[in-house]
């Protein structure tokens, strides 16, 4: 089936740094870039599916810096087939190397073939130049997931959490309590009690939400179990 792709978004224009985002794949997966204004530099969070639709994402911040773009790496939030289909293309087409949640690498690697050059653990800062994020262990959805927080000097951060929190819910655990009870705990823990209401959270499919518009039904998620 041929790739369904949406047009790009510019959904943050900040004072050091731009997000841009595009919908990939009949399964809508979002693929976004970060690029930094002051050197050109570009963090690629999952390449999902279509990597000329990938390339052209990339391609479309060349407005956004007076630098020449440089793709420093790509980021890889969880090991789920249609977060990866693009990964071996573009990392052939650009060379760059690859991070992924360490309990994630394996599987991403037996999948695509790429092995993941950082292996990303909760509590670790991902730097490059002129963008910072915090990785944020979500255990559950897969047992490496990760989110990325880009807190930006003035303005809400920014959360890119993979397939781990939605609107409306946290991510798909297959009824399984265990794992429902893991991934919630941690969303609950490492974001919900960690950073502000305004926080917007950009997820793996779909639209944006905020931790203020969620935060009120966390109840009902756990007492439902989904």
């Amino acid at each position: 089936m041929p790739s369904s792709t949406s047009p790009i978004r510019l959904l943050h224009d900040l004072p050091r740094v731009t997000v841009r985002q595009r919908s990939v794949s009949d399964m809508a997966n979002n693929v976004y870039v970060l690029t930094s204004k002051t050197s050109g530099t570009q963090v690629l969070i999952d390449a999902a599916d279509d990597a000329v639709a990938v390339s052209e994402l990339l391609q479309s911040a060349k407005d956004d810096t007076p630098c020449e773009l440089k793709l420093a790496v790509i980021i890889t939030t969880h090991q789920h087939w249609d977060h990866i289909r693009a990964l071996a293309e573009v990392v052939e087409a650009t060379g760059v190397p690859t991070a992924a949640g360490v309990d994630d690498a394996d599987a991403i690697e037996r999948e695509t073939g790429v092995r993941a050059k950082v292996l990303l653990n909760h509590g670790d800062t991902a730097t490059f130049d002129g963008i910072s994020m915090a990785v944020v262990g979500l255990r559950g959805h897969t047992p490496g997931s990760v989110a990325l927080v880009y807190e930006p000097e003035d303005g809400p951060p920014l959360c890119f959490s993979g397939d781990s929190l939605f609107p409306g819910g946290v991510g798909n655990t297959q009824q399984d309590a265990d794992r429902f009870d893991s991934l919630f705990t941690d969303v609950v823990e490492r974001l919900f009690e960690q950073y502000p209401d305004d926080m917007i959270v950009h997820p793996g499919h779909g639209d944006a939400t905020t931790l203020g518009t969620e935060r009120p039904h966390l109840g009902d998620w756990r007492e439902r179990g989904w």
